[in-house]
């Protein structure tokens, strides 16, 4: 998988959209709130809600240990980073995507959450 391509699904959610807070540095968002930390156009990583709590992301660090880690300042939320096209299979970060989406738009006022056609 490229970054190209984690983007584009990104993107392919609904009500998502990229954003550059920090130069160079490229986020998804929903609404005003980010799902997806896609880095630098170097970065092979992805930032991502891989559960609701430290203990529950903790599962990719056990399963993936060279290529899952806490991400720093967020990750006692349950945000970690990810490396794609690594040991971890390609489904299983998109189902981490998923999973990131889905717990941010969950946590969105109803009047905010995109609709889902």
């Amino acid at each position: 998988m490229t970054r190209a391509e984690l983007l584009s699904y990104c993107l392919a959610k609904a009500g998502a959209r990229p954003d550059e807070p920090w130069e160079g540095d490229v986020v998804v968002k929903v609404t005003e709130k980010i799902f997806a930390f896609l880095g630098s156009d170097a970065g092979a990583t992805v930032g991502l809600k891989c559960g609701r709590d430290r203990e529950t992301a903790d599962e990719w660090l056990l399963r993936y240990p060279d290529d899952a880690t806490v991400m720093a300042y967020i990750g006692r939320f349950g945000w970690n980073s990810l490396r794609f096209g690594s040991k971890i299979p390609d489904d299983e970060v998109f189902e981490a995507i998923d999973a990131s989406y889905d717990a941010v738009v969950a946590k969105l006022p109803r009047k905010d959450r995109p609709a889902v056609s």
